[in-house]
């Protein structure tokens, strides 16, 4: 039996990712209801679509924390329960090439900005948070304390490409400069990498000869607006199971991966 969950949105454009999801929530395609949008920009579009639907919607001021680090760091007031050594071994963001003071400075201010995000989304208590569109990643401070069991995720991301290929920002665009002949998008549940959370599901398309750059997004965009629904209505039926894997390979080596399983109903 489903149950009707609490959903909050994080977006930072348009939101047609969002307006699908809405609209499946209003014709009971989903059994939840999305409680509130934040975003990382004011004025855009997808904000208008939450007050056109009365959704309740708050902007996170990403850019005035960053600017206030780059101009004057000793103003900032970090989290009581901030631990940058932590963090820094947690995040998978990014190598050990990448300069300290850059990792730090990513560290430091999403764990300012994301304390304050995390305090205006407490007051919706959503079961599940979904990024449509959202331009920022989260970091482990904000996942650890939002996923109140790490065995239980509850932040997912759609990304247009078929992942593991193509992650980044410009999923479609490198499917069709590499000159793919499938593009596709992936549902997923986040973790502290870019895009490399465990996969929930996937739909792909065929990429003709004759299609263009913007031919392509048209075709993945209209699976997305099916597929990030469908994987929100599994989650809302308690059917995403996710599991540590181990797998032994013929020379020996084990690997582990974390994958998402779909359970009939009846099973969990």
């Amino acid at each position: 039996m489903a149950r009707k969950i609490r959903i909050g949105a994080l977006i930072s454009g348009s939101g047609t990712n969002l307006q699908a999801i809405i609209d499946a929530c209003e014709s009971n395609r989903i059994d939840g209801q999305v409680v509130f949008v934040g975003s990382d920009k004011a004025g855009v579009t997808g904000l208008e679509r939450a007050h056109r639907h009365g959704i309740a919607s708050f902007v996170s001021g990403y850019g005035a924390i960053i600017r206030q680090y780059q101009e004057a760091p000793g103003t900032l007031i970090l989290p009581a329960d901030f631990d940058l050594d932590e963090l820094w071994q947690k995040q998978n963001l990014f190598g050990p090439e990448t300069p300290r003071q850059k990792v730090e400075a990513f560290i430091t201010t999403r764990a300012i900005i994301e304390a304050e995000l995390l305090q205006k989304i407490a007051f919706f208590r959503p079961d599940l948070l979904i990024l449509a569109g959202f331009m920022r990643n989260l970091s482990p401070y904000f996942i650890d304390r939002f996923n109140n069991d790490p065995a239980d995720p509850r932040i997912m991301n759609i990304h247009p490409a078929l992942l593991p290929a193509f992650a980044g920002v410009d999923g479609y665009g490198d499917t069709f400069r590499y000159g793919c002949k499938i593009g596709g998008c992936t549902v997923h549940f986040i973790d502290y990498g870019e895009d490399s959370g465990p996969i929930i599901g996937q739909k792909s398309f065929p990429i003709a000869e004759d299609d263009t750059l913007d031919s392509v997004k048209q075709k993945g965009l209209a699976l997305e607006w099916q597929l990030y629904p469908e994987c929100i209505q599994l989650f809302a039926e308690n059917r995403l199971q996710t599991v540590l894997m181990t797998y032994t390979l013929d020379d020996g080596r084990v690997i582990q991966r974390r994958v998402v399983k779909i359970v009939q109903a009846a099973e969990k």
